[in-house]
């Protein structure tokens, strides 16, 4: 006789004149994991398929302090100019940055549009000259978008700096 619904198998014995059918379970096999019991402690360090590199999560967490208002010299969620801004975030995710525009600029490395990832940070600069003085600064969000603290009367937002043409450069310190 064949099997039966794929998790019994009957078996056939013989008596004179008489079959008797005698079905038997499938025995379940224990599995036994190739994971310790104990739980892992958590590394910080560790970069795997389900943690977000540090740009990316710069990226996230910025975007939820928008709304927050400008305040000139700001470097808190009551109120943030743009480099308090990009300071407060990379602060909170464990790396201590300069306090002004022009500070990160001059502390960040240089790398093309092409190179940046969402969590970059892009500079403005007050002529097409890259070396030129650092006015403004946000954290890219890629394509032409960032989140940056603005101006007085407005407050951290997500923003397209198009409009800034040739006067902006990408920083970074991660890769």
């Amino acid at each position: 006789m064949a099997s039966v619904a794929g998790t019994a198998q009957a078996t056939t014995q013989g008596s004179v004149g008489q079959q008797k059918v005698i079905f038997h379970k499938a025995q379940k096999k224990k599995h036994k994991s190739h994971r310790s019991q104990r739980p892992k402690k958590h590394n910080e360090n560790y970069r795997g398929r389900h943690r977000m590199s540090f740009d990316q999560t710069a990226a996230t967490y910025v975007k939820a302090m928008e709304g927050v208002p400008y305040v000139y010299g700001g470097t808190s969620p009551a109120g943030f100019d743009c480099s308090g801004l990009t300071q407060y975030v990379y602060a909170h995710l464990g790396k201590g940055i300069e306090r002004t525009a022009e500070d990160q600029f001059l502390e960040f490395r240089p790398i093309s549009k092409q190179r940046a990832w969402g969590g970059d940070l892009v500079f403005f600069h007050v002529d097409s000259n890259p070396n030129s003085y650092v006015y403004h600064v946000g954290i890219y969000e890629g394509g032409d978008d960032m989140v940056a603290a603005t101006t007085t009367g407005s407050d951290v937002q997500w923003q397209n700096f198009s409009w800034a043409g040739d006067t902006v450069t990408f920083g970074t310190l991660t890769h």
